[in-house]
């Protein structure tokens, strides 16, 4: 299957169709700059549309034994292991995912998968009593109804899913709305496996538009309940807003500014490893990168000395490569604005101890130290292969500099010492921290999510279940009540 030719559609009650908007979305390869594909883009009416298909469709749906909901996630896992590579080969291609990024998320993607046959079965009600004689409370756990989707673009696959498929195996119907720059990935194959696994017509529908066509109309229709959105805080901001004034509950996954503590103990050369992987995955356009490395001053000198030796093998390049660990940006705007950030940090008195080139969509790594305490970079996202590394004077001053931003996602703590490393760790306002590993982590039981501006809500295990259910009280009175009047 050409993936790019026949899925570049909207995908609405079960049929593919070219959406009614003014311009088309144009799709290109970020590292050669090949067209993949062409789409015109969904307007208000495809949104209607999407929204009043999934709202019949969800009725049945959610009447449906979970037993044989579930068969459909069954068959969902066994087409993703059929196509894994095509998929990783488009990953690869819309998203300049290198191969070990592609390979990744597809074996993440299929666990969260693994995770969402369980959850067809999670949803339990209760009995909870009553201090009226004779009354008996049952209280059940019910899909919402409909949700919107609205994913990003560095891991369009996994993050979906991460909301699509637990949605619809407690008994939803979803909406996706992907990312522009990966309409593909993000949208139209999700729906054709789930469509080739014998899901019904009008459950899942995929919107490929903007807010330029449909201004606020996705998420202030009045069909979904909830929107799931994963993308940068300024937008999740508004998304919040909107809802707040329709009453719709939102799940946001947003930046990050990500310490990765290395305390005087650390054992150097593992911390390096974590440290290089944290920060310089998917090109650093990850919201759980570590954009800081925090580093005791006892082991800054040992630790410098071998995190730049190793930056420095990296190679940046063709991500279809398997010896290439650096890939393109997604756009020449953002290799553009990396590139006006790095500018930036040597103007205010950084130092540049690896400078990396850009060429096009490909920025290679840079290293900075020495930037001005005052910075406002220190406290900002930095979406690319770009790290700040930062000295520090005891515990009490990393976990300062490391709270020291609007933003709380992801962290590590390096240390000998794991309990030394867990009292540090509790003090770091984040929603998610690892003692000796990387910042870049995602399983399906653990409750992701972020604090301050990184987010609202949680998702994974439990607290999605928690996320697309909604509770409902009724209460049986066995015998007659004495009204006062």
């Amino acid at each position: 299957m050409s993936f790019f030719a026949d899925l570049a559609y909207q995908y609405i009650d079960g049929r593919w169709c070219v959406g009614s908007g003014s311009w088309d979305i144009i799709d290109f390869n970020p590292y050669n700059q090949e067209k993949l594909a062409s789409i015109t883009v969904a307007g208000v009416e495809e949104v209607d549309r999407a929204y009043r298909a999934a709202e019949r469709a969800q009725r049945d749906w959610a009447a449906t034994n979970p037993y044989s909901r579930r068969l459909v996630f069954e068959r969902v896992l066994r087409i993703v292991d059929e196509r894994e590579e095509e998929i990783a080969e488009a990953i690869v291609a819309e998203l300049g995912g290198t191969r070990l990024k592609a390979a990744y998320e597809v074996h993440l993607a299929k666990e969260f998968l693994r995770e969402a046959i369980q959850q067809a079965l999670r949803p339990e009600g209760r009995i909870l009593p009553s201090p009226v004689d004779g009354k008996e409370n049952r209280v059940y756990r019910l899909p919402v109804g409909v949700i919107g989707v609205i994913s990003p673009f560095n891991f369009p696959f996994l993050v979906t899913l991460k909301s699509v498929a637990p949605a619809l195996a407690l008994g939803n119907a979803v909406v996706i709305k992907p990312n522009q720059n990966t309409p593909v990935v993000g949208g139209g194959l999700i729906a054709k496996i789930f469509e080739d696994a014998g899901l019904p017509a009008g459950l899942l529908n995929v919107l490929i538009t903007d807010i330029a066509e449909i201004g606020d109309a996705l998420i202030e229709h009045p069909v979904p309940k909830v929107i799931s959105f994963a993308g940068s805080d300024k937008v999740g901001r508004h998304v919040a807003a909107v809802c707040a004034g329709h009453f719709k509950r939102v799940i946001l996954e947003l930046s990050g500014n990500s310490a990765l503590i290395v305390l005087d103990d650390a054992d150097i050369d593992y911390a390096v490893d974590a440290a290089v992987f944290s920060r310089f995955v998917y090109q650093g356009q990850v919201c759980m990168a570590a954009n800081r490395i925090l580093v005791d001053r006892r082991v800054e000198r040992e630790f410098t000395e071998k995190f730049v030796a190793k930056v420095k093998t990296l190679r940046t390049g063709d991500p279809a490569d398997p010896d290439v660990q650096i890939g393109p940006l997604i756009n020449a705007f953002q290799a553009e604005a990396l590139t006006a950030l790095v500018e930036q940090a040597l103007a205010e008195g950084a130092e540049a101890l690896v400078r990396g080139r850009t060429e096009g969509n490909l920025v290679e790594p840079t290293v900075l130290a020495g930037l001005p305490a005052h910075s406002a970079l220190h406290a900002q996202e930095i979406f690319g292969p770009v790290v700040l590394l930062v000295p520090f004077d005891g515990d009490e001053e990393a976990v300062r500099l490391a709270n020291d931003t609007p933003y709380g996602l992801s962290g590590a703590v390096h240390t000998g010492n794991v309990e030394r490393g867990a009292r540090v760790a509790q003090r770091v306002e984040t929603g998610m921290i690892h003692i000796n590993d990387g910042t870049v982590h995602d399983e399906p039981l653990i409750a992701f999510g972020g604090e301050k501006y990184s987010g609202l809500g949680r998702l994974n295990g439990d607290s999605t279940v928690e996320a697309f259910t909604t509770q409902k009280w009724i209460s049986i009175q066995h015998g007659r009540t004495s009204f006062p009047f």
